[in-house]
């Protein structure tokens, strides 16, 4: 089937002289709609001219509902684009036959008779000719060709792993350099990470987050700038850990995201404004890339405990501190974030709160952010038991962002993703190894410290 409709897009299979047999088709037109209108008042009529013009129109027909790619431009940048058999028959209604089918049938005859000068000239021709209408969506696709070659998020991947590397070993022999060189490669990946980030916005003229790959891309900006903060703070490389490796993994994240084709996908009717995108997409997804930077300090502090002897008790505490303060972010921004898309339900939907999957799951990341605090505060938990809690955290929000997607269910299902699954059940087991790993009594820890 895809054959036959790539084997008639330009013109019927079997033509060999396409641009005479448009010539003769257009000039039987008049004849040929006055012969139908004859033969369906019941008078009189060319027998001849009717059946060669129903020939033509069954022809066109046939090719149209083969339903061919849309390769008939229209005459204004705001119309529709059309198939060859489509445009072909509106012609019987007093139109024009498209010069661009004209144009297609001059490049197809010379190419079947291997004149290329004719070819060229034809095509640069046509292309020309499309320029004055179509100005600002050539523009717009050469500079989509040119991010897409660009591939600055795989750029700044690389360099991400690169500066996580160094922040690593600037542990083990304290070394500042090591430490500063690993800040420096972060803000330069930052750097292209952010070109990277607004050139989408100003190719789609939306806001940052309009599909999964999109918020992967997002999140994982946002966990660098909260890395960055955190290096900037206390100096300690554990920051540029935190940025180097969230921006690295939600990258390769959204790399698997984009196998599928198209990263610019039309935006759906239900997320199609700006201002709804712009605030509570945006509050949330930053809530999301909150509550995963608290829960990968966490990782750091289980996996230096257990694995190694660097973290003394200063360490411990300054990670504590930190994972405390990322927490209060992560609940002031999923809680706005939640409130928002709440008013918009209400605005498209007619309802604030329909106990929705995604809507659940966005509750429950706030309600367990809020319940870290209360046991932190109430002193039910202490260091450890924050640090396992924003551990769990890491689960409770993947799956709010991924897994409510894979019900398939809901009014937020359009994100549905079946391969994921497998690799989202991989980190929910990885994430409860370490929360186990974090249970251990303290002498079973190299660094000895709980």
């Amino acid at each position: 089937m895809l054959y036959q409709q790539l084997k008639n897009t330009l013109q019927p299979q079997g033509t060999l002289d396409w641009r005479q047999e448009l010539a003769d088709y257009e000039a039987l037109i008049p004849t040929g709609v006055a012969a139908v209108k004859s033969q369906q008042a019941g008078q009189k009529y060319d027998q001849t001219v009717f059946t060669a013009f129903a020939a033509d129109v069954q022809l066109f027909g046939d090719m149209s509902q083969l339903e061919a790619p849309l390769v008939v431009p229209p005459q204004n940048p705001s119309g529709d684009w059309q198939r060859v058999g489509t445009a072909l028959l509106n012609a019987v209604k007093g139109k024009k036959i498209s010069p661009a089918i004209l144009a297609y049938a001059t490049m197809t005859d010379a190419f079947r008779k291997g004149d290329s000068i004719t070819f060229n000239r034809a095509l640069a021709d046509y292309r020309a000719s499309l320029v004055p209408e179509f100005s600002a969506a050539i523009h717009k696709a050469n500079a989509e060709v040119l991010f897409n070659q660009m591939q600055p998020f795989y750029a700044a991947m690389v360099i991400y792993v690169l500066a996580g590397l160094l922040a690593v070993c600037s542990w083990f022999n304290l070394s500042e350099t090591l430490r500063r060189s690993s800040v420096c490669l972060i803000l330069l990946a930052f750097f292209i990470h952010t070109t990277g980030l607004i050139y989408r916005m100003v190719l789609e003229a939306r806001p940052p987050v309009t599909n999964l790959y999109s918020s992967a891309i997002f999140i994982g900006w946002g966990a660098v700038v909260l890395g960055l903060v955190l290096e900037k703070i206390h100096r300690n490389g554990i920051g540029a850990v935190v940025a180097a490796g969230l921006g690295l993994i939600t990258l390769v994240i959204a790399q698997n995201l984009a196998v599928g084709g198209d990263t610019m996908e039309m935006m759906r009717a239900v997320l199609d404004t700006n201002f709804w995108l712009a605030t509570h997409v945006v509050a949330v997804t930053t809530g999301y890339a909150s509550t995963f930077v608290a829960g990968f300090l966490a990782l750091i502090y289980i996996l230096r405990g257990v694995f190694t002897r660097t973290l003394d008790e200063a360490t411990s505490k300054s990670l504590a501190r930190m994972v405390y303060g990322i927490v209060c972010f992560a609940t002031l921004f999923s809680f706005v974030g939640t409130v928002l898309g709440g008013i918009w339900a209400d605005q498209s939907w007619g309802r604030f709160w329909g106990w929705d999957p995604k809507e659940n799951g966005a509750l429950i990341i706030v309600l367990w952010n809020v319940l870290i605090l209360h046991l932190r505060w109430g002193g039910m938990i202490r260091e450890r038991g924050l640090i396992n809690c924003a551990i769990f955290g890491n689960i409770v929000t993947s799956w709010s962002w991924f897994g409510v997607n894979m019900l398939g269910i809901g009014l937020h299902s359009y994100g549905f993703t079946e391969a994921a699954f497998t690799w989202l059940m991989l980190f929910v087991s990885s994430q409860l190894g370490f929360i186990v790993l974090g249970l251990l009594p303290k002498r079973m820890w190299r660094s000895g410290t709980a």
